[in-house]
């Protein structure tokens, strides 16, 4: 076999990992036909030996001239897996935060909050587990490519908990109740526990630790908890504030009064005429009613009735729901693809670059008279004085109104982001419903069964329930 004619026609290139082998021509030789064995053994004399592509070299072979100067592939290597994060696992303590599921009941069985799972002084509560390495690879000069490891995890340490000097245990400082706060930090607050209503009796309560209501909180009550909030009842019009997550057994009744605020989760059976914020999920078995209800990550209404009708919801991952509206078409916004600090962050730049504008309009309007009066030499101390104040005050207000437009710019790049963002009807969304996803919106005009709105190419498209 003569490689000569291989050496000076064929290209032989590696990607920058040596997991492709690419070939290209450089010249043809008409009177000679190019053999697949033959370049295969060339290939193979240039290292090339693991993951060749037969059918790409025969390809070559038979109509060399597609391939001058034009690169295909002639080998593949695999690349290395990827590894298994590590993760923090409670040990012997249910989750509290845990998704159930509640498809067949009319009322959450919040198991968690009747039977308080307390945990004792010096208990062992969570543990690390390590992260796993992946399966190695082979490159085409066939040489071992090691697996990627996991990423670690690691303890985010609240109140009240230690760690041993391995880093790996996490141990309970006090009696009391695991709560997980503001960017998932582990803590073990002390309980407040009431025995029956939050009234006049009780009066408002301001707790470092969680709070355990046997009963109901009333109308125009206070509640706040450094951790988390159950109640084993229902809210009217109260105030709730949560630095962990609130979990009631019955439903928020609140007649527009009141509000309820989680950094973590909220779950209910169902929510009426309410005000609802929650940096993680909004969760409500049977429905939503007229409320405004913002979610940092999910809103999720679809077990039981799982009906949402009027009012605003807002949430950056999506909504999930059973029934959406009513066949009396009555307003109801649903919001997706963007967390709503950021939406209302967004109305309010806008309204101060209005407001900023105005003033620097203002601002210029004056200077422009003091500089007129400068240039004719009328211009007297207190109106020199003045025309250097108006000039510092026009650089600081043109300076606000640039980090305003730039702050603006970061917030629609996240409007534009939405891809992953749904909302989703498993039995019915009806006329009257507003779609949001980032920046586009769809407006429902017919009852339409089982679908799923998501955005995609510009628009938010209906796509069959999943």
């Amino acid at each position: 076999m003569d490689m000569s004619k291989y050496e000076s026609s064929v290209n032989l290139e590696l990607s920058s990992d040596k997991l492709v082998a690419f070939v290209s021509l450089k010249t043809i030789y008409d009177d000679e036909k190019y053999v697949p064995e033959d370049l295969e053994s060339y290939i193979r004399k240039q290292g090339i030996v693991h993951g060749l592509l037969h059918d790409h070299i025969r390809s070559i072979c038979k109509e060399p001239i597609q391939y001058m100067n034009r690169k295909i592939e002639v080998a593949k290597g695999e690349p290395a897996g990827k590894g298994i994060d590590g993760s923090v696992v409670f040990v012997d303590v249910e989750d509290k935060h845990r998704e159930s599921d509640n498809s067949d009941n009319d009322v959450i069985d919040f198991k968690q909050v009747t039977k308080l799972d307390n945990v004792k002084r010096g208990q062992l509560i969570a543990r690390l587990i390590p992260p796993q390495t992946g399966p190695s690879g082979l490159t085409v000069t066939g040489e071992t490519v090691p697996g990627v490891i996991g990423k670690p995890a690691r303890f985010k340490v609240g109140k009240n908990v230690v760690v041993n000097a391995e880093g790996n245990l996490m141990y309970s400082a006090i009696d009391g109740l695991i709560s997980l706060t503001d960017k998932d930090k582990i803590n073990v607050f002390p309980v407040f526990e009431v025995k029956g209503d939050v009234d006049y009796r009780v009066g408002n309560i301001d707790f470092v630790g969680t709070v355990v209501i046997r009963g109901n909180v009333l109308t125009g009550f206070k509640v706040n908890a450094a951790g988390d909030i159950r109640v084993i009842g229902g809210v009217e019009g109260a105030e709730l504030n949560s630095g962990g997550s609130i979990e009631i057994t019955g439903g928020i009744m609140a007649s527009g009064k009141g509000m309820v605020t989680a950094a973590q989760n909220i779950k209910c059976s169902f929510i009426q005429d309410a005000n609802i914020t929650a940096g993680g999920d909004v969760h409500a078995s049977q429905s939503i009613l007229h409320s405004i209800v913002k979610a940092g990550q999910k809103v999720i209404c679809d077990s039981s009735k799982g009906l949402v009708v009027g009012g605003v919801i807002q949430a950056s991952d999506g909504v999930s729901a059973k029934t959406i509206g009513n066949a009396m078409s009555t307003a109801t916004t649903i919001e997706v693809g963007v967390h709503p600090e950021h939406r209302n962050e967004q109305l309010n730049i806008r309204a101060s670059i209005k407001e900023q504008t105005e003033h620097l309009d203002r601002t210029e309007k004056a200077l422009v008279i003091l500089d007129q009066l400068a240039a004719t030499g009328k211009l007297t101390p207190d109106r020199l004085a003045m025309r250097q104040k108006l000039i510092h005050t026009k650089n600081q207000t043109t300076v606000l109104i640039n980090d305003l437009k730039d702050r603006m710019l970061e917030i629609e790049k996240q409007l534009e982001d939405s891809e992953l963002a749904t909302v989703s009807i498993k039995n019915q969304v009806f006329g009257g419903v507003k779609i949001v996803i980032g920046r586009y919106t769809r407006y429902i005009k017919d009852s339409t069964s089982s679908v799923v709105f998501k955005y995609e190419d510009g628009e938010i498209v209906m796509v069959p329930y999943y």
